[in-house]
């Protein structure tokens, strides 16, 4: 606990830590509450789906875009206006959906809340990394926010639920709404630790060429990327999969605390990572954490009963916080400083693709061959995610060594 309690104590740190878990808490409700109340007001799975979907996709393609912004002018600027208008529509879809208004006049609305949403999570990584230069404690603030991220998965969906189901159809989606806007006022107000932004080099210097390019054209940040991404497929995949698979043994309502188990492994081993300064190089522990996934998926093959599903996906959840810890570690040194934001939100751009993708191609396989072939083609995912790491080690390690000086 000591670490978690020391970069806590640093100016600013538990204020802003704090007011962005509840800027970034309703974003874990979004998905589900969309379903839940579109599905109980249209009376229909399929629009559900393909809402959501829409709104995840906006999600992150427009955090990309906000995200270069944010370095360009500063997070408060960018990002305030930004939320407002991201809860506003959210709003007005509410109220087009209670209103029962055609499904058609849903889809805007909910691309402009997901595109206007942002990355919350990023931003706090970013003052994190504004705060403190110390390799020891941004690891342990890295650490720090993934548990957090990951208790808001846990929790989100569950409140979702209750909301929807208890209270009305639509709470499920006021309560992102609410937590968005007062997140968003206590994080943004907090002027003192916001980044500052580094002034872009003029163009004909040599540096100039790094903030030319795309982000994801930068060395080493490409392959780190992709391989989030397919973490994002795992996502995507063991959340239909085990839906399909608990259904096939007359255990649906298990699915939930299944997907629960894999979820608070993940936060007790990101929290027991962060508290550990390790050794080993930063690549080797990302290849090794990457690859341990791998195994761990194939391990979810086996899985003949919801209590063994269970089980397999304590292990699997174990891979996860470290792995992504150790991404957005790797991000952060790639990167010019000027373009962290950016950097960081490629990050969570990509778990949110690739969980639309992933469930997307999981689902087809499920509708061909059963849960089983859900399931193997997460293990694929797995697989691919691991040779990008393995064959990307060595140009990973010298995309380190070069960037690090600049980044510092």
């Amino acid at each position: 606990m000591r670490p978690y309690v020391e970069i806590l104590r640093l100016p600013g740190a538990w204020k802003f830590c704090a007011a962005g878990l509840l800027a970034r808490s309703g974003g874990a409700m979004m998905g589900l509450g969309l379903v839940l109340m579109v599905s109980a007001l249209y009376g229909g799975y399929a629009l559900a789906g393909a809402l959501a979907a829409a709104n995840a996709v906006a999600w992150a393609l427009g955090t990309a875009a906000l995200s270069n912004l944010v370095d360009r002018h500063g997070q408060r600027r960018v990002m305030y206006p930004a939320v407002i208008v991201s809860a506003s529509t959210l709003s007005l879809l509410v109220v087009f959906a209670v209103l029962g208004l055609p499904a058609w006049t849903l889809f805007p609305l909910a691309i402009i809340s997901g595109a206007t949403g942002g990355a919350p999570g990023a931003l706090v990584r970013a003052r994190w990394t504004n705060l403190t230069d110390n390799p020891d404690q941004l690891h342990t603030a890295y650490a720090l926010e993934s548990t957090l991220d990951e208790v808001t998965y846990v929790v989100g969906p569950v409140v979702a639920t209750f909301l929807s189901t208890g209270v009305h159809p639509a709470a499920g989606l006021v309560a992102p709404v609410i937590l968005g806007l007062l997140g968003a006022h206590l994080f943004y107000s907090q002027r003192a630790t916001e980044p500052p932004i580094v002034p872009r080099p003029p163009v004909q210097r040599e540096d100039g060429r790094a903030w030319r390019r795309l982000v994801l054209a930068l060395p080493g940040v490409g392959a780190v990327i992709a391989v989030n991404l397919l973490i994002g497929c795992i996502f995507g995949g063991v959340d239909v999969s085990v839906v399909a698979a608990a259904t096939s043994w007359d255990v649906r309502a298990a699915s939930g605390l299944v997907l629960a188990v894999f979820s608070v492994a993940s936060a007790a081993a990101g929290f027991a990572y962060g508290a550990r300064q390790w050794a080993s190089p930063l690549p080797t522990r990302f290849l090794v954490g990457v690859v341990a996934m791998f195994a761990a998926t194939v391990s979810l093959l086996f899985a003949n009963s919801v209590t063994l599903l269970a089980l397999v996906g304590l292990v699997v959840g174990v891979t996860v916080a470290p792995t992504l810890i150790n991404g957005n570690s790797l991000i952060a040194n790639l990167v010019p400083s000027g373009r962290l934001t950016e950097g960081l939100s490629w990050m969570g751009t990509g778990i949110g693709i690739g969980a639309a993708l992933g469930s997307s191609l999981c689902g087809q396989a499920i509708d061909t061959g059963g849960y089983h072939a859900g399931l193997a083609v997460v293990a694929g995912f797995g697989a691919v995610a691991a040779l990008i790491a393995v064959l990307g080690l060595s140009s990973l390690r010298r995309a380190l060594q070069r960037a690090t000086p600049a980044a510092g």
